[in-house]
């Protein structure tokens, strides 16, 4: 199994990490999974970026997936400087740093404290940044009982949580079966693997964190894709604020998309993704909105 052995931060963790299409040349996408999932998460993507000439890197979280559960380093400072070492490890360069959820904040916090020597682009999907947490500057915010309540969930009854927390994740409902029943399991189990104590850990890790610091320093080209059915992660607390942060910063609505849009939208998204890539190699890239403020915000 290729795994990469941390050393930026402590407790150090093994991280195993898919390195799809090595000799790729259209470029190099990182891809960062959202909690609690995997890098399987990201199989509808994997597929259409190697088709299209991209080198894909996508890793598990420490305490996720195949990779190691260490007791502790699931705050951002660690689990960015883990991305570091992934990155200098494989000498990941002019890289695509894409962050599902959770994993937009490893973005963000990576380009706050290492800069974008590394990195050629961004891309933000159904992210938690820049800020998720109600505070007196950030007042559109989500309440911290919010967080609190998620978390007494996983104590209680972690599967038991998981499963409505996958049915939220991708809008299932009574009548409205946006994936099948056989992908809703499988990210059910995906969940439940990973090690209890960084499900929970996380929550404070992506509830408390504000990357708004981090924002200032993003200078590479940025976009930001969001449902506006998201009922996880709000849009206008995230992708709405985060585009307003990044000048020229593109962002994309998915109209009534859920959280889980790469799951249940997956060719819009890959069209809206690889058009900000540059598309297949040799092809021109697909239109996409720079528009600054955002009140003219496209819904696709």
């Amino acid at each position: 199994m290729p795994n990469v052995e941390t050393s930026s931060a402590q407790p150090a963790a093994e991280l195993f990490y898919q390195d799809c299409n090595p000799s790729g040349t259209a470029g190099t996408v990182v891809l960062i999974h959202g909690w609690p999932l995997s890098w399987r998460m990201w199989e509808p993507q994997i597929g259409p970026l190697t088709e299209a000439g991209y080198r894909v890197v996508a890793y598990d979280r420490r305490g996720f997936g195949s990779s190691a559960f260490p007791w502790g380093g699931y705050d951002y400072d660690t689990l960015a400087a883990d991305l570091k070492d992934l990155m200098d490890e494989l000498d990941l360069r002019d890289a695509t740093l894409v962050g599902f959820s959770m994993g937009g904040g490893e973005v963000a916090r990576y380009v706050g404290r290492y800069g974008t020597d590394r990195v050629g682009k961004v891309a933000f999907v159904s992210s938690v940044v820049p800020f998720m947490l109600q505070t007196d500057d950030n007042p559109d915010g989500v309440e911290a009982q919010v967080f609190e309540d998620m978390k007494d969930g996983i104590r209680e009854d972690r599967p038991h949580f998981l499963k409505g927390f996958g049915k939220k994740f991708v809008g299932w409902g009574v009548l409205d079966h946006p994936i099948s029943e056989e992908m809703l399991d499988y990210t059910h189990r995906i969940a439940c693997s990973a090690q209890p104590e960084a499900t929970l850990d996380c929550v404070d890790a992506f509830g408390t964190t504000d990357f708004r610091p981090d924002m200032a320093r993003i200078d590479v080209p940025t976009l930001f894709v969001h449902g506006t059915g998201d009922d996880i992660v709000p849009i206008d607390v995230s992708a709405r604020q985060g585009h307003r942060m990044v000048a020229g910063s593109v962002l994309e609505e998915i109209d009534g998309a859920p959280h889980g849009l790469n799951l249940t939208h997956p060719d819009r998204f890959n069209e809206i993704l690889l058009g900000f890539l540059g598309g297949p190699e040799g092809a021109p890239a697909r239109p996409v909105m720079t528009h600054q403020p955002a009140d003219d915000l496209r819904r696709v």
